[in-house]
């Protein structure tokens, strides 16, 4: 692979300027320079948000800023000899920490008294509605970056972790594990069920009526993985019966969701705009990952995060 131009895809602009990004990677090698779908003619390698099909006829590399590659032709990229690189473990901290608060808002009411405060009422909630995170059993499915990040973080203030994963061997910050063929069991007892898995054949519609009967009527969903691993009608089904009591979304089937989506209008699910990863610190550590891989590829060794 021969790569003299670097192009940063003006898609970046979705998660944060591209021109920082730019400016970060100043000091490798190849030039670096900002570039619009009309541009990748003039570049051999691309970091990008979206996926574009000329992708596979410009460039050798193209590296997404995200972890998830669900958007990319996998299929494609292999036939045309692109090599695709992700993001994956860079979004530990800041997806653990979202995950976590939204557990935080949810168990002491914070969400209920900032609608409050809108309304400018003095409004405290019943005196059995708070509780704390101390002690309660949180399960997360998937135990990747993501998975592990949050389990550390949850672990951390006292919570009981368990975690799914298709290898049921115990990680850090876990207290059982289990593998997919018991998701039931391990949801079973968990007043939180937090997704973390990505999204493929065998995640797609992970969630759906039997996942929901199969949990606590007290408990809450955290979904920071991909909307499509929940079957949204059966979730809204979920809470409208009392099945369970809530969830924290920051991921659904349809981004930006739908403005006649009931999820916007339930008092205990907290909706989030696919935010989760945010930080202003992102462009750092994505640059990080393009430098590390830029000098792989000068030495003509394997690419970090190399998914094809």
């Amino acid at each position: 692979m021969n790569v003299e131009h670097l192009g940063i895809h003006d898609s970046v602009s979705a998660v944060f300027p591209p021109e920082r990004l730019r400016d970060a990677l100043a000091s490798i090698d190849p030039a670096v320079s900002v570039v619009s779908d009309g541009d990748l003619d003039a570049v051999d390698a691309v970091v990008t948000f979206a996926h574009r099909d000329a992708f596979l006829d410009s460039v050798e590399w193209v590296h997404s800023i995200q972890a998830g590659i669900d958007r990319f032709p996998l299929d494609a990229f292999a036939d045309e000899g692109v090599v695709l690189t992700n993001s994956s473990g860079i979004h530990g901290a800041s997806v653990g920490e979202f995950a976590v608060g939204q557990m935080l808002a949810l168990a002491r009411r914070l969400h209920t008294y900032r609608d409050a405060q809108h309304d400018h009422e003095w409004s405290r909630p019943d005196w059995n509605e708070p509780f704390t995170l101390f002690d309660e059993r949180l399960t997360v499915v998937g135990l990747g970056a993501l998975g592990e990040g949050i389990a550390r973080r949850a672990d951390g203030i006292g919570m009981r972790v368990s975690g799914v994963r298709r290898t049921p061997v115990r990680t850090p910050h876990t207290r059982k594990v289990y593998g997919p063929q018991d998701l039931h069991d391990a949801i079973a007892d968990a007043r939180f069920v937090a997704l973390a898995c990505p999204l493929t054949d065998d995640t797609r519609g992970l969630f759906g009526p039997e996942e929901f009967d199969a949990m606590r009527d007290d408990a809450y969903l955290v979904n920071v993985a991909r909307g499509d691993v929940v079957q949204q009608d059966a979730l809204v089904d979920a809470i409208d019966t009392g099945n369970i009591a809530g969830a924290a979304l920051d991921v659904f089937e349809d981004e930006p969701l739908p403005e006649s989506s009931p999820l916007w209008d339930y008092e205990d699910v907290l909706v989030t705009p696919h935010v989760a990863a945010a930080e202003r610190d992102y462009y750092e550590h994505i640059a990080d990952l393009v430098r590390q891989n830029a000098l792989h590829v000068d030495a003509d060794e394997e690419l970090v995060n190399r998914v094809v």
